[in-house]
C-alpha cells in the first residue's frame, strides 16, 4: 500500500475517532452539569474549563473568569476555526475519505459525507443554539455507523488495519488526557479527608464522558469513586475504550498492517506498553500512582505516534494540534 493512502486512512480514523470521543465527552459532562444540584462539588473532576485542557484548547491570554458552559460547548462542537472541534474533525475526516474513496466502501463514504452535510445543516439552521443534545447524539450515531460499516464492508487488509489504528490511538490518547485532567488536583494524598467526597462525587462524570457507566457497573463491584473509575478506564481490557484495550487493539492493527511487524519499532513499543500496563494494574491505585502511570503512558503513546509516522508514512504526518494534559 502507498504510504500516502495509508496516511490518509490512518488520519481518517483519527479524525472521526476524535469527533466521536469529543461528542461523547461533551454530551456526558453536559448531562451531569444539568443534573447536578447547585451546591454540588464541581471542581473535583471534569469541569468546563477542564474540557478545554483535555482538548488542548486553553486560552493562553489572561482571563478574568472561567469559561462558561455555552462558550466551551460552542468552541469544542461547532467552531470551525478550532481544529479539535467536532465540526472541524468531521470536515477533515470527510476530506480524507474523499481522497481514499476507492479504498473504503461506498457505504462508508456515504456515512461520512452524510455526517458532514447533516452537521452543517443542523448548525446553520440554528439547531445547535436550542440545545446540543440532538447535535451530539447525531455525531455519536453516525460515527458508530461508520465504524460498523467498516467492520462489515471492508476487506480485512492493510487498509482496514491503518483505519482502525488511527481510531484506536486517538481513543487511547483521549482517555489518557481526560484522566490526567480529572485527577490532576488530587495527585498528592490529601490529609484533610473533607475533600475526598468532592473528588468521588464527580467521578461519574468520567464514565458519562466515555459512555462507560453501564460497563463499569457490570465489571466493577466497588462504588463509582475516583480511583475505581480511573483504574477501570485505564486497565480494564474487557471495555473497548479503556486505555489498555485501545493499546492492544492498536498493536493488533499494526501487526496486521506490517508484514515485518516483529522488527517494527511501533509494534515493539506497544507490546512493552501493554505488558507494563498489565504489571501496573496489580499495583496500588491511589490518585498519585495513577497520575504517574498516565504520564508515562501519554509519553509512550506520543513516541508510538512518531514511530508510526517514521515507519509507515515516510515521516510525513498531517499537521495535528498537539494536546497535552
Amino acid at each position: 500500500m502507498l504510504a500516502r493512502i495509508a496516511h490518509e486512512l490512518f488520519w481518517l480514523g483519527r479524525q472521526l475517532g476524535r469527533a466521536e470521543h469529543t461528542a461523547r465527552m461533551l454530551d456526558g459532562i453536559y448531562a451531569i452539569d444539568l443534573q447536578a444540584p447547585p451546591d454540588a462539588p464541581v471542581g473535583a473532576q471534569l469541569t468546563w474549563e477542564g474540557l478545554l485542557a483535555v482538548m488542548g484548547a486553553t486560552d493562553e491570554s489572561e482571563r478574568t473568569e472561567a469559561p462558561d458552559r455555552d462558550e466551551v460547548m460552542r468552541l469544542l462542537a461547532v467552531d470551525a476555526n478550532n481544529p479539535s472541534s467536532v465540526l472541524a474533525c468531521v470536515e477533515a475526516g470527510r476530506e480524507g475519505a474523499r481522497v481514499v474513496r476507492d479504498v473504503i466502501s461506498a457505504e462508508m463514504w456515504e456515512a461520512v459525507n452524510t455526517l458532514r452535510l447533516g452537521l452543517y445543516q443542523h448548525h446553520l439552521s440554528g439547531g445547535f443554539g436550542t440545545g446540543p443534545y440532538e447535535f451530539l447524539q447525531y455525531v455519536k450515531e453516525r460515527c458508530a455507523l461508520f465504524w460498523g460499516l467498516a467492520e462489515r464492508t471492508m476487506l480485512e487488509d492493510e487498509a482496514r488495519a491503518f483505519l482502525h489504528a488511527g481510531g484506536r490511538i486517538e481513543a487511547a490518547q483521549m482517555v489518557v488526557r481526560m484522566l490526567r485532567v480529572a485527577l490532576a488536583p488530587f495527585g498528592d494524598e490529601v490529609a484533610d479527608e473533607v475533600e475526598r467526597p468532592a473528588r468521588d462525587g464527580q467521578a461519574l462524570a468520567l464514565l458519562h464522558a466515555v459512555g462507560g457507566l453501564h460497563a463499569f457497573r457490570r465489571a466493577v463491584t466497588d462504588p463509582p469513586n475516583a480511583e475505581p473509575v480511573a483504574g477501570f478506564l485505564l486497565y480494564e481490557r474487557a471495555y473497548p475504550d479503556s486505555v489498555a484495550a485501545s493499546v492492544d487493539a492498536l498493536h493488533t492493527a499494526l501487526v496486521a498492517a506490517d508484514a515485518r511487524s516483529r522488527t517494527a519499532a511501533p509494534v515493539l513499543r506497544l507490546a512493552r506498553l501493554s505488558a507494563d500496563l498489565e504489571f501496573r494494574r496489580r499495583a496500588s491505585r491511589s490518585a498519585g500512582d495513577l497520575l504517574a502511570v498516565l504520564g508515562d503512558v501519554q509519553d509512550e503513546l506520543a513516541l508510538v505516534d512518531h514511530d508510526i509516522s517514521d515507519r509507515y508514512f515516510a515521516g510525513g504526518t498531517q499537521a495535528s494540534r498537539v494536546m497535552t494534559a
